[in-house]
């Protein structure tokens, strides 16, 4: 079974150019992302402790994405970049946010299910990068970055049919999918992951 569906559409060339003309303004970015992603996997963990069935992987996401910020973190000390003082708000995911409903058991499933489709793009975008770059030593660290965010797409569609009916999931998946190809079609193109 795929426990993800292809995004909706493509990242496009001008946000490629962008990060590779301002690739220090990128991992900048990309560090307080995977921040983020950590603070993210955790905050599932803090707010549904009764989640039993998924809460060893949510922890392992957890220390992926923060090792994944120390291993971007080394890359900045090489290149004498500063981490920014503010992790700045996420327009992106904060719009995709937007979309959720409320209601315990439906804002649980979607935000599973933005994470998933979160963690594609990001699986993309660090496809593109890789296939980009000049320097072999960061060719292979996003190579294996993309390889690890298109695990991370997989495990939360499958966390969510622990607890829903696999139609309703993909039926959801697929409009917020939607959804999320419209958000980031009307975002600015910037040397940032989102």
């Amino acid at each position: 079974m795929k426990y993800s569906i292809d995004l909706s559409c493509d990242s496009s060339q001008a946000w490629i150019d962008a990060v590779m003309s301002d690739f220090d303004h990128f991992l900048k970015d990309h560090a307080n992302c995977e921040r983020k992603a950590s603070a993210m996997a955790m905050s599932f963990v803090a707010k549904y402790p009764n989640r039993v069935e998924i809460l060893p992987e949510l922890i392992a996401t957890g220390i992926e994405e923060m090792e994944h910020f120390r291993d971007v973190y080394a890359i900045m000390e090489k290149r004498g970049i500063q981490l920014p003082a503010e992790i700045g708000q996420d327009l992106y995911v904060k719009k995709l946010i937007d979309h959720c409903r409320s209601g315990r058991e439906d804002r649980f499933l979607d935000r599973l299910l933005l994470a998933s489709i979160i963690e594609c793009r990001g699986a993309e975008r660090f496809r593109l990068v890789y296939e980009n770059l000049e320097d072999p030593e960061l060719k292979q660290f996003y190579h294996n970055l993309w390889a690890s965010e298109a695990k991370h797409g997989h495990i939360f569609v499958k966390m969510a049919l622990n607890y829903f009916e696999e139609t309703p999931v993909y039926a959801r998946l697929e409009e917020l999918n939607e959804i999320e190809g419209q958000v980031l079609k009307g975002m600015p193109v910037t040397a940032a992951l989102h």
